[in-house]
């Protein structure tokens, strides 16, 4: 019998939870940080941490500027990769593969405004991963949007918004000594998932 597979749920987004609560409890500071893996058309990868903010059988929810350079590779290659790593003392790490989605506008402007109020300035001044001439130019485009919605609420800028990282494949490893590890890989079948061991 294979205890630490069968140990897991069937469902791999209720595994998820599991490990995401058993990683808030357990002390890790920041569990929602995630690295994002996206690609040009012609394969030339990047990477960049983002903070999960949301997951659900629907995906994995983030949100960012869509001019930036990872906004603009998934406009042109709706693909995606994720992974997770809980360090001590969990030490495990959850790695999420497939077709990425935007999030609506409606959904996207309820995120935005339960963000910092200054956060969501930055986000208005922020020429996300275009070159700027210096940090003086990013507090001139501060002030002005400071300025500009002084006494205001801050909409949702119309170049921002919320993507779905929506699973074909995950995977679920577990540190073991010697690093033998526990590896197991989910893959979506029709409506439903199959479950099988990797070797470490």
């Amino acid at each position: 019998m294979d205890a630490f597979l069968e140990g897991l749920d069937p469902d791999p987004h209720a595994q998820f939870d599991a490990w995401y609560a058993d990683a808030a409890a357990g002390g890790v500071a920041n569990p929602e940080e995630v690295a994002l893996a996206t690609a040009t058309p012609d394969g030339l990868p990047s990477v960049r941490m983002v903070l999960l903010k949301g997951h659900g059988p629907d995906g994995f929810a983030f949100y960012t500027n869509r001019e930036s350079r990872k906004g603009l590779e998934l406009a042109v290659n709706p693909r995606a990769a994720l992974a997770f790593h809980w360090h001590l003392p969990q030490e495990r790490q959850v790695r999420v593969e497939g077709p990425v989605e935007t999030i609506g506008v409606e959904r996207s402007a309820a995120y935005f405004a339960s963000r910092h109020r200054g956060s969501r300035l930055a986000a208005w001044a922020s020429p996300q991963s275009r070159q700027v001439d210096g940090r003086a130019e990013l507090d001139r485009r501060l002030a002005a949007a400071t300025e500009r919605f002084a006494g205001t609420d801050i909409p949702l800028p119309p170049f921002w918004g919320g993507y779905l990282v929506v699973p074909h494949t995950i995977e679920l490893w577990q540190a073991r000594e010697h690093r033998f590890h526990d590896r197991v890989r989910y893959e979506r079948s029709g409506k439903g998932w199959t479950r099988f061991r990797l070797g470490p």
